[in-house]
């Protein structure tokens, strides 16, 4: 039977196709597809999240201590009405100093939250995963030879450019409560804060963008960079800080993970935390500059 379309027979049509068409091939089920492992190497965050991450750091940094501190500052307003004298009895204020020492926890506290979101985009990716969370082959020795090594250079960098008093010594020497607060701060909180920005997102996305060598010298940079406003008056804190902040993160390159970054700088913190507060309740500081001295010294 033909059936006539116009000038077309599809009987005739359908002849000329049909040997050309080929059977279907059988079906293949496909393989599921893997979803993205994200790894400290090659993080779900680029450059421009980490800088963005870091700027917000540094501004919570300044900001919560002042939030802490306007009720404080307000009561104050009677005794000192001209701004000028109240901004420089705040700055001597024992009060005051403390309560923007305490501020810097919960401005800690806000930026790791901020850093979590970030790394595991919303609880998609595994944080210690992300970030590695494994030894990378530290051994314990390891952390002890650091250790020595970096108190050794900082007490021949303190014989040869003495340490001048810089705004953090002037906090600690405000009272006996500033004291505690910065061993705290130093040991519980910043080493971890400041490792999961730094070493933990900004590194892990420069190198993949820049490199491994930029990536190094640009988070050493601004590590140091950060804490110039603390300790200007000191140039050897200031080079010391830089040492440990290139220390660290060619730990991070070196094991590819996080976790031994965020044990050396606790080591090192706890540490100094702890001979501050031996300085302080025993006044052992200039016997023990003494010895540094007498030790050079003798090798001079």
């Amino acid at each position: 039977m033909e059936v006539r379309i116009g000038f077309v027979t599809l009987s005739n049509v359908q002849e000329q196709i049909s040997p050309t068409l080929e059977p279907f091939p059988p079906f293949e089920p496909v393989a599921p597809i893997k979803p993205i492992k994200a790894t400290p190497n090659n993080p779900p965050w680029g450059s421009g999240m980490a800088v963005g991450i870091w700027i917000v750091s540094v501004l919570l940094i300044l900001i919560v201590p002042g939030i802490f501190l306007a009720p404080y500052a307000l009561s104050l307003t009677s005794q000192y009405p001209q701004t000028e004298d109240l901004v420089k009895a705040l700055s001597t204020d024992r009060v005051a100093i403390a309560l923007q020492v305490a501020a810097i926890v919960p401005a800690h506290i806000i930026t790791f939250f901020l850093a979590w979101l970030l790394i595991t985009k919303g609880r998609r990716f595994a944080f210690l995963e992300t970030v590695g969370w494994r030894s990378g082959g530290m051994k314990w020795w390891h952390y002890a030879a650091i250790i020595v090594g970096f108190f050794c250079l900082a007490a021949l960098v303190g014989h040869f450019v003495p340490e001048q008093e810089t705004e953090l010594t002037r906090i600690i020497k405000s009272s006996r409560y500033a004291v505690f607060l910065v061993a705290f701060m130093a040991t519980f909180t910043a080493p971890l804060v400041e490792e999961v920005i730094y070493r933990g997102i900004l590194y892990s996305a420069l190198q993949r963008t820049v490199g491994v060598g930029f990536a190094v010298g640009l988070v050493t940079l601004l590590f140091t960079v950060v804490h110039v406003p603390q300790y200007f008056e000191s140039i050897s804190t200031i080079v010391l800080l830089a040492v440990l902040s290139l220390i660290l993160t060619l730990v991070r390159v070196k094991t590819d993970n996080l976790l031994p970054c965020v044990i050396l700088h606790t080591l090192f913190n706890g540490l100094q935390s702890i001979l501050l507060i031996v300085e302080q309740q025993l006044g052992v500081e200039n016997k023990v500059e003494e010895t540094i001295s007498t030790v050079f010294m003798f090798f001079k």
